[in-house]
């Protein structure tokens, strides 16, 4: 299985200029790729004119950042699975901390998850605590996000499922984020892949990748996912920079 490393542009860059440059080097460097899946999340402004230079034999593979749930409507500022599917989007990033810091719940996030998963796109959960709790093995915040978030969804669904563990204090916003260690990413993955075990079984279970992210880097992300054993990286500020990122997507590459 391919390693999934996503490079979550949030609002950036400014201009469709910059955009089109940045994935057009990404384009290029990423084409030797063999071992490695990688995705761009632009803003929505930009996956159309993305979406032209990504068509063919490309590498890349094009992702949302957010979904509305319904088909379609009056619902001011809102797009549907239909119509990022029609604009070449494959993947879509759904319960970032960032959404949800601006008042997404659990109840949303399982809509959203719905209208991806049925539209047969792939579908990334994002899941991660606010603070660190050295004491508790398994913070009930994720447990809480996995089943709230994955209530009933079919299970025949979970083959386009992915899991990204996203520590919350981890975030790179401002320079105040701080990466974790692979050992406490390995031990926390370790058992959200448990917990997905219980929810779904184990034969449907070990098909859902499970991802990092969180002040990932070109210089750190070898040993996230090699000795954290992941399946992937959910990248954020340093996917901005075309010559970091690939670099990042190359150590990947090397990973036996």
């Amino acid at each position: 299985m391919k390693k999934i490393i996503i490079a979550n542009w949030k609002m950036n860059p400014q201009t469709a200029r910059q955009a089109l440059q940045l994935a057009d080097e990404v384009r290029r460097g990423a084409k030797s790729l063999k071992n490695v899946e990688a995705v761009l999340a632009p803003p929505f402004l930009y996956i159309p004119i993305i979406s032209k230079i990504l068509s063919g034999k490309s590498n890349l593979r094009l992702a949302a950042q957010d979904i509305f749930w319904e088909k379609g409507g009056a619902y001011t500022g809102e797009i549907s699975a239909d119509q990022l599917k029609a604009s070449g989007v494959k993947l879509v990033i759904v319960g970032h901390s960032e959404r949800r810091a601006l008042g997404e719940t659990n109840e949303i996030v399982n809509k959203k998850l719905k209208a991806v998963l049925g539209a047969s796109m792939r579908a990334v959960l994002c899941v991660g605590e606010a603070e660190r709790q050295k004491e508790v093995a398994f913070p009930k915040i994720i447990r809480d996000e996995l089943h709230e978030g994955l209530t009933r969804i079919k299970k025949s669904l979970f083959r386009n499922l992915v899991v990204a563990y996203e520590p919350i204090w981890a975030i790179s916003t401002a320079g105040r984020g701080r990466a974790d260690n692979p050992q406490n990413i390995y031990e926390i993955t370790t058992i959200i892949r448990r917990e997905l075990y219980r929810m779904v079984g184990k034969r449907t279970a070990s098909k859902i990748s499970v991802l990092y992210g969180g002040s990932v880097d070109d210089k750190n992300a070898r040993a996230f996912v090699k000795d954290g054993a992941v399946d992937g990286l959910l990248v954020g500020g340093a996917s901005l920079d075309a010559k970091k990122f690939i670099g990042l997507l190359k150590e990947v590459e090397k990973i036996q």
